[in-house]
């Protein structure tokens, strides 16, 4: 592909797949604005939060068979709009079980471009290509974080949290002219043929049916779990509790999310030298005793917000090595159906961060510890399952680890 067609595809599909998250980290200095504006508690305005989470996750499991079903474009067409009128709704919603409905309907619309995506850059390439336009798809996921919740500040200051909605609609809808004007149908029909929902749902069962498979996602679901509970407890821990301002809390978030990017890219050489098996069960177990540390700290009755950061910082970085070195672990023997076994993966892992958010919710009240209590519970399940599921397997090869 020439030098300049390949980046254009790129910038598509980079703002198709970061549609979802920054409809997810744009809101989140929003929370405490939008309790107060709908007459809502915490926990109800988390739910929220959790809602697109489910729907997000669920979503990715449906279009990827549908996309091999029908080709890419119909479901990106069909997702995109749904994000879009959601959006809507979201930005005109007047109580808080209305906002909750449509922040499903949002993620489901925006599971479309979480999940066709990847399957457009397999189709398109092969090799270095592939790797190179991966890569900035995933650069993509790792500075949305950073960038995100300090756009969203932004948006609030001048328009409110109803602005962050509108604009994430005109997002979604440059977007679908993007798809209907630049990309292509990566999936003739003739590709189409031998695709079936059977053929889905008899690899779904196999990976199902695989418990090292499972524990490694779950390794990684646990690390997913607790950053997903500071995500929906953060903003009213630190702006209500310790009263910073929406763009004060977005620096604070994106130095948590600084940490994990910059460890991440890190886990290829740390594999190298030590072992993918060995670097898991380190980085999980050390996750462990940080977030421990910080339970202890507020369970003693301490209240200081440089230590919540300080810690978390920490923890961050290493739920950067856990992640995608579980990715790697869980995919290294489906390699026949890594599309698959990705599209699970991420969908469990989603789910499970979704179900800690709803748990925590029940017990949220805008302080310190019900939160903590929530991140360093995931984390310590996480440090058990390394054990268990990573028990007698020895340590990868550098060939291995470069795979």
């Amino acid at each position: 592909m020439h030098f300049s067609r390949f980046f254009k595809m790129a910038l598509i599909l980079g703002l198709l797949s970061a549609i979802g998250p920054f409809a997810i980290d744009m809101y989140l200095p929003a929370l405490p604005e939008i309790g107060a504006s709908l007459g809502a508690s915490v926990g109800a305005v988390q739910w929220s939060l959790t809602a697109f989470f489910l729907s997000l996750g669920a979503g990715q499991l449906l279009y990827g068979p549908v996309s091999d079903m029908v080709g890419r474009k119909p479901p990106l067409y069909f997702g995109l709009a749904l994000f879009t009128l959601a959006s809507v709704g979201c930005a005109l919603a007047t109580d808080i079980e209305t906002l909750i409905a449509l922040r499903f309907v949002q993620g489901l619309g925006a599971a479309a471009g979480m999940a066709i995506p990847r399957a457009v850059v397999r189709d398109l390439h092969t090799g270095t290509d592939a790797a190179r336009l991966m890569s900035l798809l995933m650069l993509v996921f790792s500075v949305s974080p950073i960038l995100a919740p300090l756009a969203g500040s932004g948006v609030i200051a001048l328009a409110g949290w109803r602005g962050v909605f509108w604009v994430v609609a005109v997002a979604a809808v440059a977007g679908l002219a993007l798809v209907y004007g630049s990309l292509g149908e990566t999936r003739p029909a003739a590709d189409r043929v031998e695709s079936s929902l059977g053929g889905a749902l008899a690899a779904y069962g196999l990976l199902l049916r695989d418990w090292h498979y499972l524990g490694l996602v779950f390794i990684g679901g646990c690390a997913m779990a607790g950053f997903f509970v500071y995500l929906a407890g953060s903003p009213f821990v630190l702006i209500n509790h310790y009263g910073l301002t929406p763009t004060q809390y977005s620096l604070a978030f994106s130095v948590n999310a600084a940490a994990f990017i910059g460890t991440s890219q890190f886990t290829a050489a740390l594999g190298e030298r030590f072992g993918l098996v060995r670097l898991v069960k380190a980085a999980a177990t050390g996750s462990g005793v940080v977030m421990v540390a910080m339970l202890s700290y507020y369970l003693l009755g301490g209240d200081e917000l440089a230590v919540l950061i300080g810690l978390y910082f920490v923890a961050s970085a290493l739920m950067g090595l856990v992640i995608p070195t579980t990715s790697v672990l869980a995919l290294e023997k489906h390699g026949a159906i890594a599309g698959t076994a990705s599209a699970l993966l991420g969908t469990l892992q989603m789910l499970t961060g979704a179900a800690a958010m709803g748990i925590v919710g029940l017990f949220a009240n805008g302080k310190p510890l019900p939160m903590v209590v929530g991140m360093a519970t995931g984390a310590l399940v996480g440090v058990a399952l390394a054990w268990i599921t990573l028990a007698g397997h020895s340590d990868q090869s550098v060939a291995a680890a470069r795979a």
